[in-house]
């Protein structure tokens, strides 16, 4: 695990060698240039656009390649030295070529189980919802479980409760349970609740909300939380192959994204032997970082079957060096902590903490100990001061490790936080194809905000500006896995279809290159993978991506139709064709 020194940071910082420089309008020269006598490439480009997001977001002409690593980066004159008898050269005809991109934040085993099962991604009505079950019923007969995900909660009105007898109307006699998009919601029929032993006098866990209605006190079938986990522990799990059929399905999608790294927000040991399995039949077209999820109905009990898998799964592809703390829920279903209450919901409600602060703390300590890399979801502006409040307990316990933890989602971050992500090295883990105003915003959020909080949204701009390292990251399948939609919604601030045609908090956008290096050179030193990739340059992977269009020449808010024609994982083409570009 390759470590950087906080002093170090902080000055590059300062110099804008991590974060997003101004690209420099001088070409990059390779040092290897100035030799007369050089081995040749194996595969060569000319003639493009080469975007190489390096320390000064240089421009060139040219890349070179041999045994997997990039082996010159200038202009096409300094290539010709690359040009042997056996060197494949591609012209890109201006073309851009620029590093893979690495999501932080990303579920793909489950959301390939997801695709392959009762799928409702993209519907947007309950009526939508109850016809796809139904059609999935009809072409999976027998008397086993549904399951699936994808809906909206935005569907189902504030809360987002949904209603057993949707399901029940088409689907009565088999049980059925279906993930909210954003997975902190459970939809189930009354067959599935009957088989939990969920009743009007089940009382709530700690760490969710069985709704109700509130004339009858019945269950209604929506399930917050950890009130879902009642029910999905008697699901029958997916059999190994489900599980590698998932990954392979993934794989194949998110190459053709350009995508080549990965941090995997919640990982338990099936899914580290899926990736093992994969490797192994060298099927893993994707650097891998295992963030091992965190129980958080158990104790410090579980550190060390957490070594224990870092040791025993740890490979050439994948490590699993950094733990997940999922800290509160989503502010959706209030259950998204925050420092002042929900407007609107009587009883002082500011959301769910996962975790008790105090045993965050004393757990966050003994792991940055052990060496993990610690990776919290923390939506509401409460859960964020309580997962910097114990960064911070550590750091005064162990000193600054270089561990690089990270906070994915901050939704919501109270202005006093700001500058304690650049204090304490903490990385900005945003999701920014969530920052525009769609109907979770402007129905589901800001009424239970109010004007002050929800002029604070998504502060992307405000934590780049403060010198914090602001990384990118998907949680598909909570929304699509393409960069290009989520860097033209950071850039934009707009939906990335055209749902929305005015910025959404305009002053939080960044720029194209910030956007880029969120998703690049970012991104690998969340990965810890920076020494290595995540730049175009001589001695790192070739990890490259070509795009049709030009990124810088075009339309900010056109971003989106762009496309990736090729993608190489070290060297290698894992999605497109070299002889058809």
């Amino acid at each position: 695990m390759s470590r950087i020194n906080g002093g170090w940071l902080a000055r590059a910082l300062a110099c804008g060698v991590i974060l997003g420089a101004p690209a420099a309008l001088a070409l990059a020269q390779s040092p290897e240039m100035k030799s007369a006598a050089v081995a040749p490439a194996e595969l060569l480009f000319k003639s493009g656009a080469v975007y190489t997001v390096d320390g000064a977001r240089s421009w060139a002409q040219a890349v070179g390649v041999r045994a997997g690593k990039i082996v010159y980066v200038g202009t096409d004159q300094g290539a010709d030295a690359y040009i042997g008898p056996a060197t494949r050269v591609i012209d890109l005809k201006g073309r851009m070529l620029m590093p893979a991109f690495q999501d932080v934040h990303i579920h793909p085993i489950s959301a390939g189980l997801q695709a392959n099962s009762c799928d409702l991604t993209g519907l947007t009505t309950a009526a939508e919802y109850a016809a796809a079950i139904r059609k999935y019923a009809r072409a999976h007969p027998g008397n086993g479980w549904i399951t699936g995900g994808g809906w909206l909660m935005s569907a189902f009105g504030p809360g987002g409760r949904a209603r057993r007898e949707l399901i029940d109307a088409v689907v009565p006699d088999r049980p059925v349970l279906l993930w909210s998009s954003d997975g902190h919601t459970n939809w189930a029929n009354t067959k599935a609740l009957q088989l939990a032993g969920i009743t009007r006098d089940t009382p709530d866990p700690r760490d969710g909300r069985i709704d109700r209605d509130p004339r009858t006190g019945e269950v209604i079938g929506s399930l917050q939380e950890g009130a879902g986990d009642i029910v999905a522990a008697i699901v029958p799990p997916p059999t190994a192959a489900e599980r590698e059929a998932a990954l392979t399905y993934a794989l194949k999608l998110l190459n053709g994204y350009g995508i080549t790294a990965m941090q995997d927000a919640q990982v338990f040991e099936d899914d580290l032997k899926t990736y093992r399995a994969l490797e192994r039949r060298g099927e893993l077209t994707m650097r891998v970082v295992a963030a091992i999820w965190w129980e958080h109905m158990q104790g410090l009990e579980q550190i060390d079957r957490i070594k224990r898998l870092r040791s025993e799964y740890a490979s050439a592809l994948v490590d699993p060096g950094t733990v997940k703390i999922m800290q509160d829920g989503v502010l959706e279903n209030y259950t998204g902590v925050l420092l002042q209450p929900y407007l609107k919901k009587p009883g002082n409600v500011r959301g769910i903490p996962m975790v008790e602060p105090e045993l965050l703390k004393e757990a966050v300590t003994r792991l940055d100990a052990a060496g993990f890399q610690v990776h919290f979801h923390a939506i509401g502006d409460g859960a964020v001061r309580e997962a910097l409040d114990a960064i911070e307990a550590a750091r005064r316990h162990n000193g600054d490790r270089g561990l690089r933890d990270h906070i994915a989602h901050l939704e919501l971050v109270d202005p006093a936080d700001v500058p304690r992500f650049r204090e304490l090295g903490v990385i900005a883990n945003f999701q920014p194809l969530w920052a525009y105003a769609d109907p979770y915003i402007t129905q589901l959020t800001i009424p239970f905000l109010g004007p002050e909080r929800s002029a604070r949204l998504y502060p992307i701009g405000s934590l780049y500006r403060s010198g914090a390292v602001i990384a990118f990251g998907s949680d598909w399948s909570v929304s699509s896995p393409n960069p290009l939609e989520e860097i033209q919604v950071a850039v934009t601030r707009m939906g990335p279809g055209g749902e929305t045609h005015t910025p959404f908090l305009p002053g939080e956008r960044i720029g194209l290159p910030e956007a880029l290096a969120a998703f690049t050179i970012n991104a690998a030193y969340t990965n810890r993978l920076e020494k290595t990739t995540g730049s175009i340059e001589v001695g790192k992977y070739a990890d490259l991506i070509v795009l049709d269009h030009n990124l810088f020449a075009m339309p900010a808010a056109e971003i989106d139709k762009s496309r990736v024609l090729l993608t190489l994982f070290e060297g290698r083409p894992v999605h497109g064709d070299l002889g058809e570009l």
